[in-house]
């Protein structure tokens, strides 16, 4: 999101996200009518039509590890 939506969220009072969350509960930030969007097949591989959304899981990087 832009500084100035995120300024004008602000000024309005609202926010991407609840003032209270819950531990294992996802949340997904609102997107913009303007964000960047994949294409079509790559949108259903990635599981996200949105780029900003696009986040693989790597437990290597966070200390996981895989059974």
């Amino acid at each position: 999101m832009k500084s100035t939506e995120q300024e004008l969220m602000a000024l309005a009072g609202l926010s991407s996200l609840p003032k209270k969350t819950v531990e294992a509960m996802a949340y997904v930030p609102f997107q913009p009518d303007n964000a960047e969007t994949y294409a079509v097949f790559r949108g259903f591989e990635a599981g996200t039509m949105y780029k900003a959304l696009d986040k693989p899981f790597c437990p290597e990087s966070c200390g996981g590890y895989y059974l």
